[in-house]
């Protein structure tokens, strides 16, 4: 098959040279609630691959940017206890949920990822919507009991801030202290920062 990025013959959908130079991660932060927000790309850095988790093709392009990313980060991380990860909304769409293949990543022997342990009560999708319609339509989560205290909150992209503001209050309300935040993007950052 061709490489994505550049055509060349490729065993994978995003050749290795172009895994390691053009999607290679950097660290973005801001703030939700006090909690600190980890993103590895800028959101117009990656679009076009983004955009396939609607699709079948998006399960081996996330596959292949967890790895790049999640993965890279997770074996860097130590904590004194048992930590658990938590993907936002791991509904299986599309045969797949492109939340849970980012969560899956994070596993070490200090993280622990968790699925369906948090799930939104409204099916209304936040996709190029506005801050003020996501402000009218809540998340509404629910969360399953699990025993970890101290969790990692995973989510694909980070825009307002909305959806990770909610999670935050649904796992705080359940007596949950959220760590920080990973997204794998930004859209909120410009190119010059």
């Amino acid at each position: 098959m061709q490489c994505m990025l550049c055509d060349s013959l490729s065993h994978t959908h995003i050749c290795k040279k172009c895994q390691n130079t053009l999607l290679a991660p950097s660290l973005y932060k801001r703030k939700v609630q006090n909690i600190e927000v980890v993103s590895f790309y800028k959101y117009s850095e990656i679009e076009m691959l983004l955009k396939t988790k609607h699709s079948d093709l998006g399960f081996y392009i996330y596959n292949i940017l967890a790895k790049l990313s999640f993965k890279k980060f997770s074996k860097e991380f130590d904590f004194n206890e048992k930590v658990a990860s938590i993907a936002i909304d791991d509904h299986t769409r599309h045969g797949y949920s492109h939340s849970a293949i980012l969560n899956k990543q994070l596993k070490t022997k200090t993280i622990k990822p968790l699925f369906n342990k948090l799930r939104s009560q409204n099916d209304v999708t936040y996709s190029a919507k506005s801050y003020e319609f996501r402000s009218q339509n809540p998340r509404k989560f629910t969360m399953l009991p699990f025993k970890e205290k101290s969790v990692i909150l995973v989510d694909d992209i980070i825009t307002t801030g909305l959806t990770l503001s909610q999670a935050i209050n649904t796992l705080r309300a359940n007596n949950k202290e959220v760590l920080f935040c990973l997204t794998l993007a930004d859209a909120d950052l410009k190119d010059n920062r």
